[in-house]
Parts: C-alpha cells; sequence; structure tokens
C-alpha cells in the first residue's frame, strides 16, 4: 500500500499529462493550434537564440512559427523540439566522416594554403563541403565558387598558379564537345598551368543533379522544357515555389538537407572531387 497519496484529494481534478515531444523534421505536416495554420515544415533554423520552424500551407504560402507546444502532429497535440543531430552509422561506428574517410581525432585545421578548389558556384561549394569539409580542414584547403567559367583563362592567369599555388577546379556538364570543354582546353593554355592546374568535371547540368534519386524518394531527375531555366523546372516539376531568387535558394537547401554522407551523391561526382583533392595534396 502507498501511503504517498494518502489524505484529501480532489477526484475530479483531471490526471496531468505529458505531450510527447517530437523533433521537427522537414516534411512533417503540423498544425499551429492558435492560428490553425497547416503546412508541410520547409525550413528550420536559430535566430536570436530561438528555433523557429517554416510551415508551407498547399497553396504554397508560408508562415514562420516558433517551436515548443501548440501544435498538432495528425491530430495530437505535441512539443516541437529542436531537430535531432543525426549521425550516419558509419561515423558512428567507425569515426569516419562525411566523404568516408577516418576521421582525424584531436586535430586543430589547418591554416589555409595557397592552393584552392574552385567550382561553378554558391551551391556546389556548399556541397563539396558537406560531404569533404571535415577533410578539407585538415588538409588547409579552401573552397571557392566562381560565379560560372566562362572567364576561367583571365582569373587562373589572375591566380598565378605554380608548385606552392596548384588549382583544383570542378566544372559542371564537362562532356566532350560541349562549350565547358573547349574553355576547360583554353584555360590549360595558360602559363603555370600545366603540372599546376587540374580541371575535371561531371556530365550533369548541375550539380543539383549528383544527388541520387533515391535519396529524394524519386526514380529519376525530372525532364525540364527545352529553354526553361533547369533549377526553375526541376523546382516545379516538384510542386516546389519556383518564381523567385529565394524559391531557388530554399529549394536547394531541402535537396542539400537530403545528402548525409558520400553515399548519397552519384559515383561520378565522387571520383572527380576525391581527384582534385589528391592532386592538391600530393607532395
Amino acid at each position: 500500500m502507498a501511503f504517498d497519496n494518502w489524505g484529501p484529494q480532489d477526484l475530479t481534478a483531471p490526471a496531468k499529462r505529458q505531450l510527447p515531444e517530437v523533433a521537427v523534421q522537414r516534411g512533417m505536416v503540423l498544425e499551429d493550434v492558435q492560428s490553425g495554420w497547416v503546412g508541410e515544415v520547409t525550413r528550420v533554423e536559430k535566430t536570436g537564440g530561438m528555433h523557429i520552424v517554416s510551415l508551407e500551407d498547399r497553396r504554397g504560402k508560408s508562415k514562420s512559427f516558433q517551436l515548443g507546444y501548440g501544435f498538432l502532429l495528425e491530430g495530437q497535440p505535441i512539443r516541437l523540439m529542436p531537430p535531432a543531430v543525426r549521425q550516419s552509422p558509419s561515423s558512428v561506428q567507425t569515426g569516419r566522416t562525411a566523404s568516408g574517410s577516418v576521421r582525424v581525432q584531436g586535430q586543430r585545421a589547418q591554416v589555409a594554403k595557397a592552393s584552392r578548389i574552385w567550382v561553378e558556384g554558391k551551391h556546389d561549394a556548399e556541397l563539396v563541403e558537406k560531404v569533404w569539409g571535415d577533410d578539407l580542414r585538415v588538409e588547409g584547403i579552401v573552397v571557392e565558387p566562381l560565379h560560372g567559367v566562362d572567364d576561367l583563362a583571365s582569373a587562373i592567369a589572375d591566380f598565378n598558379p605554380g608548385p606552392d599555388r596548384r588549382l583544383g577546379i570542378l566544372v559542371d556538364h564537362l562532356v566532350q564537345g560541349s562549350k565547358e570543354s573547349r574553355i576547360a582546353a583554353e584555360a590549360m593554355a595558360c602559363p603555370g598551368a600545366a603540372g599546376n592546374v587540374l580541371i575535371v568535371g561531371h556530365p550533369y547540368v548541375d550539380v543539383w543533379q549528383a544527388i541520387r534519386p533515391k535519396v529524394l524518394g524519386i526514380e529519376q531527375w525530372p525532364t525540364v522544357p527545352r529553354g526553361m531555366d533547369w533549377k526553375t523546372g526541376i523546382l516545379r516539376a516538384f510542386g516546389w515555389p519556383h518564381e523567385t531568387a529565394e524559391d531557388i535558394g530554399l529549394g536547394w537547401q531541402r535537396l542539400l538537407g537530403a545528402v548525409r554522407s558520400y553515399a548519397d551523391l552519384e559515383a561520378s561526382l565522387l571520383g572527380r572531387v576525391e581527384e582534385v583533392i589528391d592532386f592538391l595534396t600530393a607532395p
């Protein structure tokens, strides 16, 4: 017999119920009780010390709310918590980085070397950083976006490459006979490029396509009609907002969020990035 409850009690008072705590995830459909707003989680960010979640309704409009109490998930009240810190099983079990290499324990990032990795744009740089960032910090190699390769020869000349100042360049859609292949050939004719510059590329129109379709829950990347901006066409095919530069950026963040390790990328990109890193770190 328990004596803790001995004495007068209000038997009509409802029992206190602890709400389940659920970590927010992209794609989760929630309802804000106070406003009645229902939408899919498209973004989570920390600002001013608070976690904010963005919910997109079926018309493509978004509203932001602070995490905590006041949400319904599948009709049930929950306490919405910050996203759980996720690690790939390989990282947990073997101490490996997202690129699959053995994690170096207890070593600080090196001061940046003169050598650089150049990629075509911001999205390329973010993808390389997400998967190979740990390795690059150990080696002291910095990734920089070019924002296009039309003036690649001029950029290489300005960089003034040499034995202690190498360049590894990753180019989109570098296939035989393409405009990019001609630009690369001209760039390698620059003084100092031979032996100090390596230009490699993947066959995709955009680095987005280097994400394996099954990671996104699709069989293959959508076909974009000729004459339409590729990124815009992809987001439209997914049914995501696609009309503004912000829409493009948010769409990319949703795609990038699906990438956890090298296993989520196509081999044709993996091999080229590893080739560039080996080139820049060779004695």
